[in-house]
């Protein structure tokens, strides 16, 4: 228990595997008549796994076969822990590997349908992330996991909405047919788009990163359209929240792949505003920042409003600031 609480902290985090402190953490995973004692070993196990070190570490020490062997069975204080050390090490890709010989994938879908906000939170980070693997990804999908992450997004907890946008992005791009499988969640899409409404700044974050591969597919990309995806992306460009900046600028970029949006943004005045955000300090801005201009730039009403906001001195002062900037305003689409 004092290692759950200390552990938050990098530095004790460190101590722990330092001192061998790992190896017995593990070992109480077996105390299974012991709930208490199997909370406060899940919790410091949880949160020692923040570190990748200790992740590494716990990989050598079985942990990952002994963390799936608590996904059923138990309490949800324990339940929590165990899907939010699981989450962590997914991250990893020998574990996902590991995590999936083990049988871990169909209880964590199964944990989606509880209600405890915490639990569903840790659960959709650790679907999310073992949806990486392609061949976790086929799982995922027979054990209906993407309807299941979707239904979330109804969720009044906006961690919860968060975590659920987030998680469907990988399940999107390891999908095998990902269009059609969105294309069957019955008011699937109307529901993704609406939430660009929300005033959460993690919600829309995750909310354009999700947008940004649904776009891929045409036919998608014309629904949410028709939804009136263009209006709801181009009221959020004003925002200076960097992270939402990157997948806001994504989103446009590839929702203007389909009929007159590059125009639609024009009007809905989302150029001027995208043109600053050259200006962030982070490089993975820029580059979906200048995804987005570029094609926005194809139309020649919005070149114009590029030029008039200084885009050239802005991209050049940008340049120099960051040695990383590595896709220029005007390069090819990626």
């Amino acid at each position: 228990s004092a290692i759950f609480k200390c552990a938050e902290e990098e530095a004790t985090r460190h101590l722990v595997r330092q001192y061998d402190g790992l190896k017995p953490l593990v070992k109480l995973l077996q105390e299974l008549k012991n709930k208490q004692l199997l909370a406060a070993a899940t919790g410091a196990i949880w949160k020692c796994t923040l570190s990748p070190e200790n992740v590494k570490a716990l990989r050598e020490l079985k942990a990952v076969e002994l963390l799936v062997g608590l996904l059923t069975g138990q309490p949800e204080e324990v339940l929590v822990n165990v899907a939010g050390a699981l989450s962590e090490c997914a991250k990893e890709a020998n574990n996902r590997v590991t995590l999936r010989k083990s049988g871990g994938i169909p209880p964590l879908i199964g944990l989606l349908t509880g209600t405890n906000q915490p639990l569903l939170i840790n659960v959709t980070h650790a679907v999310g992330a073992c949806a990486l693997d392609a061949e976790n990804m086929v799982i995922i999908d027979k054990q209906d996991g993407v309807r299941l992450l979707w239904s979330l997004l109804k969720s009044p907890n906006p961690q919860v909405v968060s975590s659920a946008a987030w998680a469907i992005c990988p399940c999107i791009e390891k999908a095998k047919d990902a269009g059609e499988l969105v294309r069957s969640f019955v008011g699937g899409l109307e529901l993704i788009v609406g939430l660009l409404k929300s005033e959460d700044q993690e919600v829309l974050a995750s909310v354009c990163a999700a947008i940004a591969n649904i776009a891929l597919d045409e036919e998608n990309l014309a629904v949410i359209t028709d939804h009136g995806v263009v209006p709801l992306l181009a009221r959020l460009t004003v925002t200076i929240h960097d992270p939402l900046r990157k997948h806001l600028a994504e989103a446009i970029a590839r929702c203007c792949a389909w009929g007159n949006n590059r125009e639609s943004f024009g009007t809905h005045f989302a150029v001027a505003p995208i043109v600053y955000y050259l200006g962030s300090p982070d490089p993975l801005v820029h580059r979906a920042t200048s995804r987005a201009l570029n094609q926005l730039s194809r139309r020649a009403e919005n070149c114009i409003t590029m030029h008039q906001e200084g885009v050239v001195k802005v991209r050049i002062a940008s340049a120099l600031r960051s040695r990383s900037y590595c896709e220029g305003f005007g390069g090819h689409d990626s």
